[in-house]
């Protein structure tokens, strides 16, 4: 079960921090954490995470069941060949880890957790989410996702889903990097289609109000608090300028109170600094204090007005407590990750597992395992 977040208002937690923010930042995140019994996963930063799956199996829609260990006897090594390739992939290139957590999230925010996101376009017959405004240029991984289907496929063949390999490869993407684990469920079907409209529509901007990213994960199912735990994503990984210009420019820009107001400033001439004469393509870190290490700096950054993306900073402004339509409290919940990374832990762990099982809206009967995760099989 979750921990309660609702006994501390916002305002209470920014004034606590003022206080105690170096204590937080440099509390290891195993002195956090509580004891747990054999039924908890860990992160590889030490971090205990217990998670309920309500039952042996879990639905995840119409036509779709998964399971944590479905390919215990089809394909025992599969987990072990998908994590050794993610830690080589990300010890070559650190960014790749954030990579890969994101093509999992773009895959499940259109038409569920399918493969979608993988498909090559094949004009004029075929056109997939790869060249959709929040993908084109910007998603990457693609080759590694392709190596660790080709080595799947030789140990065991047409067993393995596309879809599933991102769900397995995101959440070891998270433990390279020192986050939280969680057994994933898998069982997912790839889709032989994809919706270049859907990621037009249904994922979230970089410049989104709050108003908007609660309601843009409402409409796929997952609470205003799934969407502030998984936006803790954020303290992995980089963005290019033309993400974050609106910060530049003051535009929908709020410091996040008196906390953010003494760094703020000085912040943001240092990306004007590097942005500047770079035609938008240099990247930023998503996190400056620890930009390789998954851990809960992202929402400290917050607090202090030091948010990269205009979406990520106006988590923490003072309009966010009562956003309509909310389940929680955003700006409470911000500050209450700022100062417990074991809770940010257990409900990102938490709400991974709910985006995972988000369904293809007609289930998995049209679905299958691709052998090639860029092309349906029978373009193969």
């Amino acid at each position: 079960m979750a921990p309660s977040t609702t006994t501390v208002s916002a305002p209470q937690l920014v004034v606590g921090l003022l206080l105690a923010l170096t204590t937080v930042a440099a509390v290891s995140t195993a002195e956090s954490a509580p004891a747990v019994n054999t039924s908890c996963v860990t992160g590889s930063a030490g971090a205990a995470v217990s998670i309920g799956y309500g039952g042996a199996r879990a639905s995840a829609g119409a036509g779709m069941s998964l399971g944590a260990g479905v390919y215990r006897a089809t394909c025992p090594r599969a987990e072990e060949i998908v994590r050794a390739a993610v830690q080589r992939a990300v010890a070559a290139d650190p960014r790749m880890a954030a990579s890969l957590l994101r093509l999992h999230f773009h895959d499940c925010f259109v038409n569920g957790c399918d493969g979608s996101v993988l498909l090559d376009d094949k004009p004029p017959f075929f056109v997939g989410e790869k060249t959709a405004v929040p993908n084109a240029n910007s998603l990457r991984g693609f080759e590694v996702i392709d190596a660790i289907k080709a080595e799947l496929e030789r140990e065991c063949p047409e067993t393995v889903s596309c879809s599933d390999l991102l769900a397995i490869a995101a959440r070891d993407s998270v433990v390279v990097s020192g986050g939280p684990s969680w057994e994933v469920e898998v069982g997912r079907k790839d889709s032989r289609t994809a919706s270049l409209q859907g990621a037009n529509t249904n994922l979230p901007a970089p410049t989104s109000g709050v108003t908007t990213l609660v309601q843009k994960f409402r409409n796929v199912g997952l609470s205003a608090k799934d969407m502030v735990a998984l936006s803790g994503a954020h303290t992995i990984g980089k963005a290019r300028c033309t993400s974050f210009s609106a910060r530049l420019s003051g535009v929908g820009v709020s410091t996040g109170g008196a906390v953010g107001a003494s760094k703020d400033l000085t912040f943001l001439q240092s990306l004007q600094q590097l942005c500047s004469g770079s035609a938008g393509s240099a990247l930023a870190h998503l996190d400056l204090a620890t930009p390789a290490t998954f851990d809960n700096q992202y929402y400290i950054n917050l607090l202090s007005g030091d948010g990269l993306l205009p979406s990520d900073q106006e988590l923490a402004s003072p309009g966010a407590g009562a956003v309509p339509g909310a389940d929680d409290d955003v700006s409470s919940l911000v500050a209450l990750y700022a100062f417990d990374a074991s809770v940010f832990f257990e409900d990102f762990a938490e709400s991974m597992l709910r985006m995972g099982r988000l369904a293809p809206g007609g289930g998995s009967s049209d679905g299958e395992v691709r052998m090639n995760c860029r092309v349906v099989n029978s373009s193969t």
